[in-house]
């Protein structure tokens, strides 16, 4: 039998212990993140993750990533300098190969789907 998951309440989802963000370069980050649902095969994963303000540097050179922001305020800059500023309600797709630098304004909560290569 297939099943499907439900996931209830994001914004209240409790999460696992903040951290320091590894790839930050500006401001003191923490992050914290809880799986939801991982797929059999362990290609897909799909979680809440939260971070405070500050920079970091972002690649998805082996998966590709899926995000719908549920609270805060972030701004992305891509590597052709392009930026874009994304806040709850807002959703972005992040292909294969993209590379790119987040500042995050406000503290930011956001569901994501990763998919591995």
């Amino acid at each position: 039998m297939i099943d499907f998951c439900a996931f209830l309440a994001l914004a209240n989802t409790p999460l696992g212990t903040f951290a320091p963000k590894p790839t930050s370069f500006e401001g003191d980050q923490q992050e914290a993140s809880t799986a939801l649902f991982t797929s059999a095969d362990g290609r897909v994963e799909i979680g809440i993750w939260e971070c405070s303000p500050g920079r970091f540097t972002a690649d998805r050179s082996a998966s590709s990533e899926f995000c719908h922001f549920i609270s805060g305020k972030i701004e992305m800059t891509h590597a052709d300098g392009s930026k874009v500023q994304l806040g709850p309600g807002d959703a972005i797709a992040l292909p294969l190969g993209w590379k790119g630098e987040w500042r995050v304004i406000e503290q930011v909560r956001k569901l994501y789907v990763i998919t591995q290569s």
